[in-house]
């Protein structure tokens, strides 16, 4: 088995990036291999992140690499899944459009195509990057937002197998697009980096499931990116999902570029994986908009989650509200690193953050940090954290009424639980994720 010292990391990509150029067959004029260029010289000049970076400073994704990865013992792109046997992990009940991804590439085979509504354009990221041009020159890697890493300048690069999505002005889609990504660690470790960009034109309403699992039991690295662009009067809903295998890393980030006036309501949740990194950023751009992200996880065993989150309101009369809560058992780790910038201009802001946490065991740990910038004086924000154990004299009164401890306990951590799912809006989904707490709690 052949390991990475973490020195050595930044080589392999590069070595990978080499090889996956010579394979792209005379792509090398097109606009989109100009950006995958750009964006690999930034990772060479930073590197893979490590626990010297700050921002990573409680995630050592650099170490966790190195110490599980097999990297003379990839798995390549001959996997093939059964539409069966993908089913198990599809949402049950979910009237949904299908999008089916193996190592990060969109299997259309697998996929639910064929009837997409109306106003709801879907195709392969490499494709479509010729065929909606004018779009991905637009869209597709150019707007800068706070809290982007080298992360994202590596998935970048290696742009080829995400997903390009496109709701039309005036277009309000009932149906959820549901995006189940499988990472193959049956026999060998296996990368993948999705890429999507998913556009909403003005006055359009949509909804996104992002769902990620591995199967097997060797390790999984998966590096995903997805930008949404929101413009005028769009309603958008955006749930993130990871139940992974306990040899799963993942490092994701979602960029939500709220250009227009407009509603971004995000909810993230992770219950298990060896250690997963979410970066949620957000530019609001337009006045009048708002943001709401919320999000819990849910751990036990080593599983780490940290979650990083970034608010950035660049413009005034606008209004973000932000929960995550965290419910921690056995030798589990949480990081809640937020922050909320207010720009000069932002006046007449309303911004609210605040991270709660319950601790079940005397080996969990939590880290957070809670953070404002604020250069505008006309604003109400706050923000706030807490770390503590299950309420005793609550716990107290449900036994007193004859309910055994273990009951007693799961209502409560559920009570806890529910401020953060009344607010997925799918019924199936949401009735999923509260089987999935049941069973754990």
């Amino acid at each position: 088995m052949s390991k990475l010292i973490k020195e050595d990391i930044d080589k392999f990509f590069i070595a990978q990036f080499e090889s996956f150029e010579n394979s792209l067959n005379g792509e090398s004029k097109k606009p989109l291999h100009s950006k995958r260029k750009t964006a690999i010289d930034n990772f060479k000049e930073v590197g893979f992140p490590h626990a010297k970076h700050e921002e990573y400073k409680y995630s050592n994704v650099a170490k966790i690499f190195s110490k599980l990865f097999d990297v003379e013992n990839l798995s390549d792109d001959s996997f093939s899944l059964s539409l069966d046997e993908a089913a198990k992990y599809f949402i049950p009940e979910l009237n949904a459009i299908r999008l089916v991804f193996i190592n990060g590439v969109l299997d259309s085979k697998l996929s639910d195509l064929d009837t997409l509504p109306k106003g709801v354009h879907i195709q392969a990221i490499k494709t479509a990057a010729d065929d909606y041009a004018d779009d991905f020159e637009k869209h597709f890697n150019t707007h800068k937002i706070e809290g982007a890493d080298n992360f994202s300048e590596l998935n970048t690069a290696f742009t080829n197998g995400g997903v390009f999505v496109k709701i039309d002005a005036n277009a309000v889609v009932e149906t959820p697009i549901a995006c189940y990504y499988f990472n193959d660690a049956k026999n060998a470790d296996v990368i993948s980096q999705p890429r999507n960009l998913v556009i909403a034109e003005k006055n359009s309403q949509a909804s996104l499931i992002e769902s990620y699992v591995t199967l097997g039991e060797n390790t999984s690295f998966t590096n995903a990116v997805t930008e949404i662009v929101i413009e005028d009067d769009c309603i958008f809903n955006y749930y993130k999902y990871q139940n992974e295998s306990d040899q799963a890393i993942q490092v994701g980030a979602t960029m939500v570029h709220q250009l227009g006036k407009s509603v971004f309501n995000g909810v993230t949740l992770s219950l298990n994986g060896a250690m997963l990194r979410n970066n949620l950023n957000i530019a609001i751009h337009k006045e009048h908009s708002e943001t709401n992200m919320y999000g819990l996880y849910l751990l036990d065993g080593k599983t780490h989650v940290d979650n990083h989150t970034v608010v950035d309101h660049k413009v005034a009369n606008c209004e973000s509200n932000e929960m995550y809560k965290g419910i921690l058992d056995g030798q589990s780790r949480g990081v809640f690193n937020g922050k909320i910038f207010v720009r000069q201009d932002a006046q007449k802001t309303n911004a609210f953050q605040s991270n709660r946490n319950v601790v079940l065991s005397d080996d969990a740990e939590v880290d957070t940090k809670p953070q404002l910038e604020i250069w505008a004086d006309d604003v109400q924000c706050s923000h706030g954290a807490t770390v503590g154990q299950l309420d005793l004299d609550q716990l107290f009164y449900l036994r007193a009424r004859g309910i055994d401890k273990q009951t007693a306990k799961s209502m409560l951590l559920n009570a806890f639980a529910s401020d953060v799912l009344s607010n997925i809006k799918i019924e199936a989904f949401r009735t999923l994720i509260e089987n999935k707490i049941n069973e754990r709690l």
